[in-house]
């Protein structure tokens, strides 16, 4: 009972707060250039452009766990750089345990890591029959992971496999003692491709995304508090939409396409009762078909194209936000909860919002929002999951919302990554070190290479980050939302997660 306890108190902590810190480091000024070849020493030593005083360190990589017999992981054969595919990792409660899953076609699973003693093992492996169309026993593109208020592991499938969401009742289970990792699948949460999970503060609700060219945005209630295996689902639906549901429907930079129609007043709509039994003709719950797509369509739920990762915080008003990206609309949005199953969708960040505001200015551009993740404050940091051309690497962004409205006054580039081959994966604040969080370099080229480093977890720590100069009693510059140093809090920033911390 303590245990849950404190898992819940953690959740509660980090959305408690709300998006309202200033930018508290020096923006970079561009996106880094990609070394051409695998193996780079820029891989091995330091795969981001950072800003000054960001530390990065290598926790591991598929070719330390390959170079120990005493540690475990997922090669699956024949799939090249996307043999492994870190990708979004969950941590336990005391920040030392990360489970990494693994997005490959077939074969995929979850490999457990210990920050105390850096040593991996692979704690779930399909048998690879998936290639063939026998999911019976494998698991396909294993992707968003999330630790459960009792202290179970959520993993689920998105572009392969079934669309199935799992529940691991016992992730610390001891496998190199013998002891059997049980998991079940959720046939209580509609299927669709997984991305993005998160429980909201109180766990009451799970909030999760369709990745797809016409995906959609989903809550599930559970009937009884921690048991996720009956509940309710609903889909969001923005009133005012009466667009294209299909893949076809346009995307950003397309002619005809709109925000407009996807912003605004929105309705959660059920699309089960609360035995969940289906409400719609389609049923959410087929594996064969991913039914949960067929079955939002049919009641309604707004479209985005291939929304992504999720975030769930709070705003200023005090009301529960959800963040999500759509990485083919190329933007961020955030869903403000209201009253009576009504929420308000806003545009929250995209290419057009202002870069760096008040700082020298970044020739970076948004490409391909994936990735979201949250400090202990509250602040939204965006992760884009390919380069911004052949040469210059993906980027991660501080999304600037210092007034807590869920609008991002400004979009700060934060970092760049210059790994061939690979993007960023799996950003999460470290739970009990605030100044610290996970991120991993996926796919890169050299898995595939003899001796190259391959899928590696880094650890980034802003403890030492040197804070950006402010500007005394500059009357201009705040007109322009620029704080100056009476009111600039950046320079304690650091000071406040490592109390947060203690």
């Amino acid at each position: 009972m303590r245990k849950t306890l404190i898992a819940t108190a953690l959740a509660t902590v980090c959305a408690s707060a709300y998006a309202g810190t200033d930018v508290f480091f020096n923006p970079l000024t561009q996106s880094t250039a990609v070394a051409q070849v695998p193996n780079h020493v820029n891989e091995i030593n330091n795969p981001w452009q950072v800003p000054a005083g960001v530390s990065q360190q290598n926790l591991t990589s598929l070719k330390e766990v390959e170079g120990d017999a005493t540690q475990s992981i997922i090669r699956v054969p024949g799939l090249g750089a996307n043999a492994s595919m870190f990708d979004m990792s969950a941590f336990d409660p005391t920040g030392r345990y990360v489970f990494i899953p693994h997005e490959t076609e077939y074969g995929a699973g979850l490999t457990r890591y210990d920050m105390k003693t850096d040593r991996a093992v692979n704690i779930l492996a399909g048998d690879q029959r998936g290639e063939y169309g026998d999911w019976s026993a494998d698991f396909g593109a294993m992707d968003p992971a999330t630790w459960t208020p009792v202290n179970t592991l959520l993993v689920g499938e998105e572009w392969s496999g079934q669309g199935r969401l799992f529940e691991i009742t016992n992730p610390m289970a001891d496998v190199e003692h013998g002891e059997t990792v049980i998991i079940n699948e959720l046939n209580s949460v509609p299927n669709v491709s997984h991305e993005g999970l998160r429980f909201n503060a109180d766990g009451s609700a799970l909030y999760f995304v369709d990745e797809d060219r016409s995906g959609s945005i989903y809550k599930f209630v559970p009937s009884v508090a921690g048991d996720y295996s009956k509940g309710q689902s609903f889909v969001l639906s923005v009133d005012a939409f009466a667009g294209d549901t299909s893949a076809n429907a346009p995307k950003y930079g397309d002619a005809g396409y709109t925000y407009a129609d996807r912003v605004g007043l929105a309705t959660w709509v059920a699309m089960t009762d609360e035995e969940g039994n289906p409400l719609s003709t389609a049923d959410p719950f087929d594996n064969e078909t991913r039914g949960g797509r067929a079955a939002a369509d049919e009641l309604g739920g707004t479209p985005y194209r291939r929304p992504e990762d999720v975030e769930v915080g709070r705003l200023a008003n005090g009301h529960e936000v959800l963040y999500f990206n759509a990485t083919e609309e190329q933007g961020v949005f955030s869903v403000e909860e209201l009253r009576n199953g009504k929420a308000m969708v806003h545009l929250m960040a995209n290419e057009d919002t202002i870069k760096n505001l008040g700082y020298p200015a970044t020739s970076g551009h948004i490409t391909s929002p994936d990735n979201l993740a949250q400090d202990t404050f509250g602040n939204i940091y965006m992760v884009e999951d390919w380069p911004n051309g052949a040469n210059y690497g993906g980027d991660i962004w501080f999304l600037r919302d210092t007034n807590g409205d869920g609008v991002a006054e400004s979009v700060d580039h934060f970092m760049s990554m210059q790994v061939k081959g690979a993007e960023n994966t799996g950003m999460i604040f470290r739970p009990n070190h605030p100044t610290q969080f996970i991120v991993s370099v996926q796919h890169p080229e050299s898995t595939d290479v003899a001796d190259g480093q391959g899928d590696a977890l880094w650890l980034i720590d802003l403890k030492d980050v040197v804070a950006p100069p402010c500007v005394k009693d500059d009357k201009r510059r705040e007109r322009h939302g620029v704080k100056t140093c009476d009111s600039h809090d950046s320079s304690n920033f650091i000071k406040k997660l490592i109390k947060a911390g203690k």
